[in-house]
């Protein structure tokens, strides 16, 4: 890989535009495979990114190549997958009708199901998982906001990608633990319904204890199921897994102490649940606590508290209106510490 290889994003997002914006501008070949009002966008407005350091950069429509038709794939020396992991399976199709058998894929999704999906349909190919620790936030026609820190994580393989994905702004690395870590992030990302469900910034939910001490309880049940599953857990923290339930639990001045050291989050950021909720899309609840519901009844171990926020996200997506802005005890409603 080169400074010259052709980059492909298939299905620029929130993500795809901010990591592809961010490629482009250090001056990598990049091509958006996006919707048509992406598309749009971007072609009017330009691409603007910004952060919670104070990056804000405009990246000209023209820099890039922008597109609806998978054919582009054709042209990849490298595709990173960013497109939710309900939309995977039609995105795997395209790869294997059109992308070069020796381009890697990069699959920079929440989960593990994403990356499951891809394996299946693509087997052979250079596959590697991803880790973004990051939110991407939309701020309207070609605006995208990175709301939180941390650095890109993939997984190595034969040939090192980092190199070619490591441009100011957006440092990436590689390791051969990539699954582990993949773990540690959905435990985090469990959060995403609660955050959804609460209808607060991330901010205003992690200075509440009481949502606090909700997190740690849900996480502390995924831990269980993990150990009982014999699953390896990488923290995507400072905090090893097993202590991050009870940092959660501490006071708010000491948590808040403890938390400046792990990560920043920007005041306005919500998680990615909360968008799909506020713009009536579905969510990705089958592949965050539904991973663990599995996991749950395949190692028989109980995960009320789980399995009660899974079914509040259903019935809020069912209902079509918005964030449900629930209180802590109507989220608990229906379950007992066990």
């Amino acid at each position: 890989m080169s400074a010259s290889s052709h980059i492909v994003v298939a299905g620029a997002g929130s993500v795809g535009c901010f990591t592809g914006g961010l490629l482009a501008a250090a001056g990598r070949r990049v091509t958006l495979l996006a919707r048509p009002r992406t598309i749009a966008e971007i072609a009017a407005h330009d691409l603007t990114l910004t952060d919670f350091a104070g990056l804000d950069r405009t990246v000209p429509a023209a820099r890039m190549t922008l597109t609806e038709d998978p054919a582009c794939l054709a042209g990849a020396d490298l595709t990173l997958v960013t497109v939710k992991t309900a939309a995977t399976a039609a995105i795997a199709e395209a790869i294997a009708d059109h992308a070069p058998p020796a381009a890697p894929v990069v699959s920079l999704q929440n989960g593990l199901d994403g990356m499951e999906i891809l394996t299946r349909r693509l087997s052979g190919r250079d596959l590697r998982a991803g880790m973004v620790p990051f939110n991407v936030v939309p701020m309207g026609p070609g605006r995208f906001h990175r709301a939180s820190s941390g650095d890109i994580l993939i997984g190595s393989g034969a040939q090192p990608l980092a190199p070619l994905l490591s441009v100011p702004g957006l440092p990436v690395a590689e390791t051969a633990d990539i699954t582990a870590v993949q773990w540690g992030k959905l435990l985090l990302n469990l959060n995403n319904a609660l955050n959804a469900l609460s209808g607060l910034t991330l901010h205003a939910q992690l200075q509440d204890r009481e949502w606090r001490r909700l997190m740690a309880d849900q996480m502390s049940e995924a831990l269980t199921v993990l150990r009982a599953a014999g699953i390896a857990v990488t923290s995507t923290t400072a905090a090893p897994p097993g202590l991050i339930p009870h940092v959660l639990r501490l006071p708010t001045p000491l948590f808040a102490r403890i938390a400046a050291r792990m990560m920043v989050i920007d005041p306005s950021a919500r998680a990615s649940m909360s968008h799909d909720l506020l713009a009536g899309r579905a969510t990705e609840i089958d592949a965050l606590q539904g991973r663990i519901l599995r996991l749950a009844e395949e190692t028989g171990t109980p995960v009320p508290l789980c399995r009660r926020v899974a079914g509040l996200i259903r019935e809020a997506e069912t209902r079509g209106a918005g964030l449900p802005g629930l209180s802590v005890a109507q989220v608990r409603a229906g379950w007992s510490q066990r």
